[in-house]
């Protein structure tokens, strides 16, 4: 028999929805909270998210668990007999794994309370245009702002029972990045008579990358990415608009400063090189994921003395996450939960096994018992 939050996870694989759209989502979850012992627990909603207050016996602190909530826009590829009913869009990052994992947590205390307070978000639009940030400064989590947070994500690398995580800087500054050229179109055989945005654009995109190369610190980590390029209408026409779409991944917040003023540089010899105009927007920006270090030594440490986990202290990634922001509030941290599938994230024949829910379930409500004891 399957757990019902394996369960739940399968339906929230199928019903995926972009950020700050997820309808169907959070009113899944209010089902599900609604079934439970509600002598315990508060529920308000903020948007499509939720936030779940869950009163201790005899309280002196207050802990928080954030799980997120939208999809990607990836068409699926996978076998599973469940798939997404939402064409173009899927749990590709394993956010249905997340909020089956939290709502596991809520269970657990909605039944058993621990002596201190808990408070589980349930936060939409994590992978654009970022709700942490929103979601933080709402009355509804002032109210009820936790001591500490503490939050997992999907690792497809590491095998099932794995946590990998460390202290300090976890996952990376990101931001997005497009760019849009405006020149002068005209007849192919004139090209004499416009300003190609074609050119423009590649030269621009060969540019960029000297930036990491020759800009920043060969002892730092940075990352400039474009992964699309449009331009132009028909083989014949000079193309008179392009547009870049990237992202910008540092692991110092004066890294992303110092490449952000690098690229306006750029653009400034490509409008003058090309008679063009250039336009920068740096789209949704996230925070880096820097744990803490004594609670995450403290977890690590708690964590050896359990058998049905392997701790990895992994290195930094240069994955975005808008955690982050939470972390810079309040103290935290955040882990790698192993669940074993060949196909990375956001990948649309990501499949990860689903045996690592009630294991991170049973992982967290052991840990937050330990914390308020």
């Amino acid at each position: 028999m399957l757990s019902p939050f394996i369960e739940l996870r399968r339906q929230l694989h199928q019903i995926p929805e972009p950020g700050f759209q997820e309808f169907k989502t959070q009113q899944l979850l209010l089902d599900h909270l609604a079934k439970l012992p509600q002598d315990r627990l508060t529920i308000r909603t903020w948007r499509t998210g939720i936030l779940v207050y869950i009163k201790g016996t005899n309280p002196t602190k207050r802990f928080g668990y954030r799980a997120d909530m939208d999809g990607l826009p990836i068409t699926e590829e996978t076998s599973l007999p469940f798939p997404s009913q939402h064409p173009g869009y899927m749990h590709a990052c394993g956010h249905d794994f997340h909020m089956s994992i939290g709502m596991g947590v809520v269970t657990h205390f909605a039944q058993q309370p621990m002596q201190d307070d808990l408070v589980v978000l349930f936060q939409p639009a994590e992978e654009g245009p970022g709700g942490a940030l929103p979601m933080l400064a709402a009355e509804e989590l002032q109210d009820w702002k936790p001591d500490q947070m503490v939050a997992l994500h999907i690792a497809p690398e590491y095998p099932v029972g794995t946590i990998a995580t460390k202290p300090e800087i976890l996952f990376a500054n990101t931001s997005e990045l497009f760019i849009d050229l405006l020149g002068k179109g005209g007849h192919a055989a004139y090209p004499h008579q416009a300003n190609d945005m074609i050119i423009a654009a590649t030269q621009m995109v060969g540019q960029l990358q000297t930036i990491v190369s020759r800009n920043v610190n060969p002892l730092d980590s940075a990352v400039i990415t474009i992964g699309k390029m449009e331009a132009g209408t028909k083989q014949n026409i000079i193309a008179e608009k392009a547009r870049l779409e990237g992202t910008i991944r540092t692991l110092s917040a004066d890294s992303m400063n110092k490449i952000k003023k690098r690229i306006e540089a750029v653009a400034a010899g490509i409008e003058s090189s090309f008679e063009c105009q250039v336009s920068i927007d740096y789209g949704s920006n996230y925070r880096q994921v820097f744990n803490d270090p004594a609670l995450t030594v403290e977890f690590m440490d708690w964590l050896r003395g359990k058998d049905n986990v392997q701790l990895v202290e992994c290195t930094e990634a240069m994955t975005g996450e808008d955690f982050g922001y939470f972390l810079e509030q309040i103290p935290g941290f955040m882990f790698w939960l192993g669940v074993d599938t060949p196909h990375g994230l956001h990948n649309a024949k990501l499949d990860p096994n689903e045996s690592a829910i009630d294991i991170a379930i049973d992982t967290m409500t052991a840990y937050l018992r330990f914390k308020s004891m």
